[in-house]
């Protein structure tokens, strides 16, 4: 087996876009429920919004991409009010329901036929992200080092998301030690005592729930420009899910836990996959025992193993203390 090759493979997952962007929706779903104590299982609906705001503007509309991406944005904003306005009142669970609801409605819709003007139904939109691409100031070459080579293209997609994800970082890092964090933390901690020192719990509530799904959809945005294509059903549950594992693994209610997470996340995933097809190849391990299509399924069983282990020994994930994973549901 060439464990260069199987290095270099997860290290380059590791780093690359679609860590990043994982990473980004991560840091709003960390706003949610690691600092505000918010069970939102929908955080791939706001992804969904603002993927879909940057696509069918420039393919439908002929907006630019600019423009495309404020109407994400908005996208994002509505969908936070509409969930939120009528559930933070209500238990936690209440919004839990109405978030993965939501996030199932909508990719139902957008592959509809009678979106299909619009959203591109089932076939999506391509090709729409060619303004991003027109600017970027790399010039046309091959970049990196060891097995680690990407073209100006990729690099300039690259060094975007991440960027994404230090400015969210350090806006996310500023916010929870500001007074508005403090309120927020103290929200997940005790909702009663938050409203005995006259806060209004519900109007921090919806502050929270807008500015994590905002940030969910830049993290859509990035994604549909990396692959310049939508499509409804990239957008399903399990992409939320994917984010509580990473968010668990990194650490709740720590700013760099979803950026460790997320890049452990994949460096691990893409570890396994490398090295079982490598194992395979090499006749490590036989075609009879695990086939090369049955991968897929077991890198994530493996990972799913190792989560279970990290549950059982260190809940609390990477850089999280073990309060942080106790939610007090009401």
């Amino acid at each position: 087996m060439d464990w260069e090759i199987i290095l270099s493979d997860a290290l380059r997952s590791g780093i690359g876009p679609i860590a990043a962007v994982y990473a980004l929706a991560a840091i709003g779903l960390n706003l949610h429920f690691g600092y505000t104590g918010l069970l939102n299982f929908g955080q791939v609906a706001f992804m969904l919004v603002g993927a879909y705001g940057v696509a069918a503007s420039v393919s439908t509309f002929g907006l630019s991409l600019w423009v495309g991406v404020l109407v994400g944005l908005a996208c994002s904003v509505v969908l936070a009010l509409l969930l939120g306005l009528p559930t933070l009142r209500l238990r936690a669970e209440y919004l839990a329901i109405a978030t993965i609801a939501a996030g199932e409605i909508l990719r139902l819709f957008y592959r509809s036929s009678w979106a299909e003007p619009v959203t591109g139904g089932v076939f999506g939109l391509q090709q729409f992200a060619n303004d991003f691409y027109d600017v970027n100031p790399i010039p046309n070459d091959r970049y990196g080092f060891w097995l680690l080579n990407f073209s100006a293209r990729d690099l300039w997609a690259l060094g975007v998301a991440w960027g994404l994800v230090a400015l969210m970082t350090v806006l996310i890092a500023l916010l929870v030690h500001s007074p508005w964090g403090r309120v927020i933390r103290s929200i997940r901690e005790d909702e009663e005592a938050v409203r005995s020192l006259g806060k209004s719990v519900y109007a921090y509530k919806l502050q929270s729930l807008v500015l994590g799904g905002a940030i969910g959809s830049l993290a859509g945005m990035m994604l549909a420009i990396n692959n310049q294509s939508v499509n409804p059903d990239s957008y399903d549950p399990v992409v939320t899910f994917f984010l509580y594992t990473l968010l668990v693994l990194g650490g709740a209610g720590r700013v760099l836990g979803p950026v460790i997470g997320s890049i452990l996340f994949w460096a691990i995933l893409t570890f396994f996959d490398s090295l079982l097809r490598q194992a395979i190849d090499a006749g490590v391990i036989s075609p009879t025992i695990i086939a090369a299509p049955e991968v897929g399924a077991v890198r994530f069983a493996l990972v799913g193993l190792g989560l279970m282990l990290l549950m059982i020994f260190r809940p609390q994930g990477i850089l999280g203390s073990r309060k942080e994973m106790l939610l007090d549901v009401r």
